[in-house]
């Protein structure tokens, strides 16, 4: 019998969340009635856990327990009490679930989980964006067409649980078959947008000044860290998303490649994305695209070890480096 311990990890948070409910599905089905569980590491202790994980219902025959931001798991006592669990959990109807926006977890949590277990869910690749909101909206009995696609992915986080949520919207708005066009999209995201990291680099990208962009990614930030997509971890990654395609547009450029069928294919479909990376390839040039990438990097590693309490101010000390540093680092951080 293998060790009731699954391992899902990566940023596609949606095919992710499949999985994680794929496990319960099996489990209800094997077991009938569950007991479903989630905690944040960091949140609970890891012997609350186990006390639930080691129990056994009054009233149902198994228990799921789903433990995310598990990359926190790092005490050599709480790993060592999870692997022990692990090994001798091979008849217990209770089962573990750890779950990371990183790609990989404690190295002793990754040998305890069978390898049947284990999944990385990676971002989806440029080409698979576009069909995948098609086959969705078609799903739905919905049609779009492929530059309404595209103004979608610019607009909204590139991962099928924040597309799913977003593109929800216009299942609400419109009779079945009708088909979606690039204007339907400005009037349904554009203008009751959600800020999120994509937002931001769209903001960041703006015909302002420096100190007028600067304002406004600040007050685009200050609203993303109260909503729901709060999390540190989301805005790097999607920052981080935005400029390695600049990176990419760059590239394209130097090499003299950045037709629009080379452009297509790399990502840059609709007229606002060319508009957008056309005027980020001004503000940043390619080796300035590259120390950005490496602050935001040096962010999440900061955030990381230093925790919750100087978050705000390493976010914004990244802005304020991205926007008026052009990826210098700066000694003090200093808004305006």
């Amino acid at each position: 019998m293998e060790a009731p311990l699954y391992i899902y990890t990566g940023p596609e948070f949606g095919e992710r969340d499949d999985a994680v409910a794929a496990v319960k599905t099996a489990m209800k089905k094997k077991y009938g009635a569950l007991d479903e569980y989630l905690f944040y590491a960091g949140e609970t202790s890891v012997s609350e856990i186990l006390t639930i994980l080691q129990s056994s219902g009054l009233f149902t025959s198994a228990s799921c327990v789903v433990v995310k931001a598990a990359e926190l798991l790092k005490k050599k006592e709480d790993v060592q009490a999870l692997c022990n669990w692990a090994k001798t959990a091979t008849e217990n109807a209770n089962t573990l679930v750890l779950v990371s926006d990183e790609i990989a977890l404690d190295k002793s949590l990754e040998k305890a989980a069978p390898s049947s277990h284990k999944k990385i869910f990676w971002e989806m690749f440029e080409d698979r964006k576009v069909p995948w909101l098609v086959n969705f909206f078609n799903k739905n009995g919905y049609r779009i067409d492929e530059g309404a696609a595209a103004d979608i992915l610019d607009m909204i986080e590139n991962n099928t649980r924040s597309l799913r949520n977003e593109c929800s919207r216009f299942f609400l708005l419109f009779p079945k078959e009708h088909e979606i066009t690039s204007e339907d999209v400005e009037a349904v995201l554009a203008h009751n947008r959600t800020e999120n990291a994509f937002t931001l680099f769209d903001t960041m990208t703006a015909n302002e000044t420096t100190t007028r962009r600067l304002e406004l990614s600040l007050d685009v930030l200050q609203k993303i860290r109260l909503s729901k997509d709060a999390s540190s971890v989301m805005i790097i990654a999607g920052l981080t998303s935005c400029f390695r395609r600049l990176q990419t547009w760059h590239t394209l450029a130097s090499s003299g490649q950045n037709d629009d069928f080379n452009l297509k294919t790399h990502g840059f479909s609709s007229r606002k994305a060319k508009a957008q990376y056309s005027r980020a390839s001004i503000m940043w040039s390619s080796g300035q695209t590259a120390a950005i990438l490496a602050t935001l990097a040096q962010t999440d590693m900061d955030i990381r070890s230093s925790g919750a309490l100087l978050e705000d101010t390493m976010l914004q000390r990244a802005v304020y480096e991205i926007v008026v540093k052009k990826g210098g680092s700066c000694s003090a951080y200093e808004a305006g």
